[in-house]
């Protein structure tokens, strides 16, 4: 049986995978590239002299000092990725010959900057430059991607990476699993992304473009798959069903490195599908979601195929301004390519919607001009230069037609320049447009060459003018299900209002009926009696919910049945629950010392501060501040009625109250204001004192006919000892008939298999039945019944096991994923009036037992990494580590202990980070091949041999370089213990005593050749050494 991990799964069929893709495959012996940057120098000066005509090799050699000092900088890489881009001057990537670049991959490369390192398991080299690295791990690993997800996050936190994490464009994590749509955290499949110094966002990955793998990949190189095994001490794979079975291109890892890593998609993504963004918190590095890719290219295809108008139905949430923006990139050098200037627009028809463009436009780079009356307009679009500013930037104009959309004559056809291309963007688009007097028909009669797109989060349901008439078919459609399964929304929680709390109401109502006799309805549900006691409901319930999910940073919104009501309830709130700074401290001031924490907790789930949003209360820049402010946390809650129902984003809105019945796609609109992803939350809440179950039942039929429409038939969305032999060969085929539909000859097959059951009962039964295999497998030998041996497979039966064993280890995690969410909420809730005593030690022990506990993680990471645990030097260091735990409690030492360990931690840790030096120096002498290495030390420690390490160094490279070629041409070699044991003698007494002329009797030709032969059986059985 052959080893069976995530290099031979994943790593090694991987790498080959991308060499068929056009990677040219470097070993690193003889390589050479700069540790500073981890640039291969010879490589970029050669291809740098190569795409840049007028360009020598000393040259190059400064530009290598320039791109170092570039990643330096303290900006996520922003300086280095605008040069790595521009199409003016020095060409550090050919964007107009994609080809004539030079693309090579690389495994295990060190990113080192002092005692601190990792090594991704692939990197992929574009002209020299590590741009993108690949993490792989085999399937139903215990921890999915999460373990991968938080090692990345710490590494690019620490910034004596800073180099690295700035040069690194793209990155992929993949468990070759495919994606669990419900899992809470993305545990298994293939992600991408892209860079951060805080956390990278786990991108999905779902092609929708039918690739010719025939054209896009080149035949098996036997040749070149000899050599990577080879040079990955992995000739033993080559021939085992299951390394095969990963050498397919449909693999989940292979299917998104040809979606990410295929020439022309990498083009793509260098060039339009990655930008910055400035944030208030910082530098943010963003990439393509895959449906903005896709949007973009059914964009290009549209144009190419004559058609100047579509929609783009994206569900909310799903980045819609950001597609735009990448398409003003995207479109800006199509048109140029045919020497056409296009001009682009952005039309809103609201204030805020304005506001919100401009500062997400801002924030990638573009500048933005903004227009927001009819003279303003027809100014703009007279212009015939496609840029306004001096910086040579992108450029676009938002446009609010709030005010003169229905105006029947904006504009006339001789306003415009028919040499500029405009493309219009044209936001939420499902909302009605009377085509005989609005600004977009008659923007449609005035330029009937303009291209107009339309975005919309919802689907085209209203009956009033159908959207479609106006602007065309769908040109791409991302839906609400697809969006939740990719993490990118939440789903929602409707909460019915408390029955007793509805007695209230309506004791409130007839109190008004009673005092006012009968009257309107919205004057009613406006009076103080009804708005108090449904505003101290609110506040409550929002409070609960605080502490429920132990997070006093979400906020709420209340949709109020009129503009009255929301005066009433901002009134009443401010009256209540506004709390003033020096109130604040009063209270806090007030507790004693010893509840100061409780009520510090407390006092942070308090609502203390609300903003009413209407058109006619505060002006327009009052608004924008109250807006922002509650974007960025310093306002609990808003009182809305008729505005930020439709493209209001803020991620921290978690609660949503509805107070009146809204209609059609606004309700969809309204709903999914709260299903944006924030931090850890699954669902977002929407507290229902309206009833709107029969509006929201009708609007979702509207909304499924219309999927239907456009889907079609794509709606059809696991004993005893004295048994005789009939007995064990009747449990055989019991076995057997359990995993009759799995491919029990290919492990790799059956891990698939069983990776689609989600159900632990069923796993937990084809467990069983395999663990019977094993215990059958020894009364078998134990009674001598060896002709069963050969009714069933037991030694692939115990790799399936394993195997199976895994997948219910993950199942188990994901479980306790989800038990977790809930136990956490559950306890939040009983531990409220508990106080817990924290007592505070100084700043210098603090930083002590942050040391401590760096020290344990290192000791801890470098014992681990050794890979000669029979060394008696490491051994004597294990039980050294041994018996420091043995003899103190690290949880719980005084600041002298702590100082203590610190210092014997620091030694055990100097002695092993020296040993392993030593025995990676070892390993290079024979090509990072830990097998000869623990040969070459046994050989030494026994001292047997008299002669000097060079000499045997000599003998075992050589029996190495026989013994490697013979088990690539014939793998089954191994299979045969015996003969492999007599094979592997003929070579040590050969090379020892007839080449190098050491002098063997026959006890130390046993033992060298013993050391070899067991050495190659445990790597080919996978057992631990």
């Amino acid at each position: 049986m052959t080893k069976f991990n995530e290099d031979s799964r994943v790593k090694i069929p991987a790498i080959l995978h991308l060499c068929r893709l056009g990677y040219k495959y470097i070993s690193l012996n003889n390589a050479v590239w700069d540790a500073d940057t981890n640039i291969f120098t010879e490589i970029f000066k050669e291809s740098i002299v190569k795409i840049n005509s007028d360009f020598d090799q000393d040259q190059a050699e400064r530009l290598l000092v320039d791109i170092s000092l570039l990643l330096s900088n303290e900006d996520l890489g922003k300086a280095y990725f605008e040069k790595l881009t521009s199409e003016s001057g020095v060409k550090l990537i050919d964007f107009d010959n994609f080809e004539n670049n030079t693309f090579h991959v690389i495994t295990e490369l060190t990113y080192k900057n002092g005692d601190e390192e990792f090594r991704p398991d692939i990197i992929l080299l574009i002209n020299g430059m590590p741009l993108a690295f690949i993490e792989v791990k085999k399937p139903n690993n215990r921890d999915g991607v999460i373990a991968e997800r938080e090692r990345i996050n710490k590494r690019f936190q620490n910034k004596k990476f800073r180099k690295f994490v700035n040069i690194t464009q793209l990155m992929v994590f993949s468990n070759n699993m495919e994606y669990d749509n419900e899992d809470i955290e993305p545990l298994q499949g293939a992600f991408y992304a892209s860079p951060s110094y805080t956390k990278p966002i786990f991108n999905y990955f779902r092609e929708e473009e039918k690739l010719d793998l025939e054209k896009l990949l080149a035949i098996e190189d036997d040749n070149l798959e000899n050599f990577v095994l080879k040079d990955n001490n992995l000739t033993v794979i080559k021939s085992s069903p299951e390394f095969l079975t990963n050498k397919n291109p449909i693999t989940p890892t292979n299917r998104v490195l040809t979606s990410l890593f295929s020439k022309q998609r990498l083009s793509f993504i260098l060039k339009y599908a990655i930008t910055y963004v400035d944030e208030k918190k910082g530098i943010e590095k963003h990439v393509m979601r895959y449906p903005q890719i896709f949007a973009t290219k059914a964009i290009e295809n549209k144009l190419e195929n004559g058609i100047k108008k579509g929609i783009i139905w994206h569900t909310q949430g799903s980045g819609k301004t950001a597609l735009a923006f990448y398409n003003v990139r995207y479109l800006t050098d199509y048109f140029q390519k045919k020497k056409v200037i296009p001009k682009f627009y952005f039309i809103v028809d609201r204030l805020d919607l304005l506001i919100q463009a401009k500062r997400e436009f801002t924030a990638r780079g573009l500048v933005v001009h903004i227009v927001d009356s009819k003279a303003d307009f027809i100014k703009s679009i007279k212009t015939t230069t496609a840029i306004h500013n001096h910086s040579g930037k992108s450029e676009i104009t938002v446009v609010n037609i709030q005010k003169f959309s229905e105006e029947a004559n904006v504009t006339q056809k001789q306003d415009y320049d028919i040499s500029i291309q405009r493309i219009y963007f044209l936001d939420e688009v499902h909302r009605s447009y009377n085509p005989q007097g609005s600004f977009l028909a008659n923007l449609t009669q005035s330029d009937t060459n303009a291209i107009k797109i339309g975005l919309t989060g919802t689907p085209l349901i209203t009956k009033d003018y159908y959207s479609k008439d106006l602007f065309g078919n769908y040109i791409h459609k991302y839906y609400y299900n697809a969006s939740i399964a990719d993490g990118y929304t939440l789903r929602l929680i409707r909460e019915e209002i408390e029955s007793d709390y509805k007695i209230v109401l309506k004791d409130a109502l007839d109190k008004i009926k009673i005092l006012k006799g009968d009257i309107e309805r919205q004057k009613v549900f406006a009076h103080t009696n009804f708005v108090e006691p449904m505003l101290d409901y609110i506040v409550n319930d929002f409070e609960k919910s605080r502490l429920t999910f132990s997070d006093s940073s979400i906020g709420g919104m209340v949709v109020c049945d009129s503009s009255d009501q929301a005066i009433e309830m901002f009134r009443i709130f401010n009256e209540k629950y506004t709390l003033k700074p020096e109130q604040e401290e009063e209270l806090l001031q007030a507790a004693e010392p010893e509840k100061k924490y409780k009520a510090k907790l407390k006092h942070s789930y308090k609502v203390k501060s609300a903003a009413l949003i209407l058109d006619k209360y505060g002006t327009k820049e009052e608004r924008t501040k109250w807006v922002e402010d509650f974007k960025e946390g310093e306002i609990d809650f808003l009182f809305v009625f008729n505005m930020l129902l439709t493209g209001f984003d803020a991620k921290r809105l978690k609660k949503l109250y509805i107070g009146r019945v809204i209609k059609r796609h606004n309700l969809l609109q309204t709903l999914t204001r709260v299903n944006r992803t924030y931090k850890n939350f699954k669902y977002g809440y929407v507290v229902d004192f309206a009833d709107i179950r029969a509006e929201f039942d009708a609007t979702n039929k509207a909304y499924f006919d219309e999927l239907q429409a456009e889907l079609g038939d794509e709606m059809q969305f696991y004993s005893d000892l004295f048994k005789s032999k009939e007995d064990i060969e009747k449990e055989i085929a019991e076995i057997k008939d359990i995993l009759f539909y799995f491919d029990t000859t290919n492990a790799e097959l059956f891990s698939q298999q069983i990776t689609q059951i989600q159900d632990r009962e069923k796993v937990l039964l084809i467990k069983k039945a395999l663990a019977n295999a094993k215990s059958l497998y020894n009364l078998i030998r134990l009674f001598g019944h060896f002709d069963l041996l050969a009714k069933i497979d037991f030694k692939k039966l115990a790799l399936l096991f394993r195997e199976t064993e895994n997948h219910l280890a993950l199942l188990n995690t994901q479980e306790a994923l989800k038990n977790n969410i809930d136990n956490t909420n559950l306890l939040n809730v009983a531990l409220e009036d508990v106080l817990f005593h924290f007592t505070k030690i100084s700043e210098e022990e603090l930083i002590l037992a942050d040391e401590l506990k760096d020290t344990l993680r290192k000791t801890r990471e470098t014992l681990a990494s050794n890979f000669d645990k029979k060394d008696p030097e490491f051994v004597s260091l294990y039980e050294e580590l041994k018996r420091l735990f043995d003899k103190k409690n690290l949880d719980e030492i005084t600041q002298d202990e702590m100082k203590q360990n610190i210092g014997a931690l620091t030694k055990i840790y100097e002695k092993i980070k020296e040993l392993n030096r030593q025995n990676n120096l070892l390993k290079d002498k024979y090509n990072s091949d830990p097998k000869y290495a623990r040969i070459h030390k046994r050989l030494v420690e026994k001292g047997t041999l008299s002669q000097k390490e060079s000499v045997i160094f000599e003998a075992l490279k050589s029996v190495k370089q026989d013994a490697d070629l013979q088990v690539l041409q014939n793998t089954r070699l191994l299979d045969n213990e015996s003969y492999f044991t007599t094979q592997m003698m003929k070579l040590v007494i050969d090379q020892f005593k007839n080449k190098n002329n050491i002098n063997l009797n026959a006890e130390s030709s046993k033992y060298i050749n013993n050391l070899v032969v067991n050495e190659y059986l445990n790597e080919f059985y996978g057992r631990a050494v």
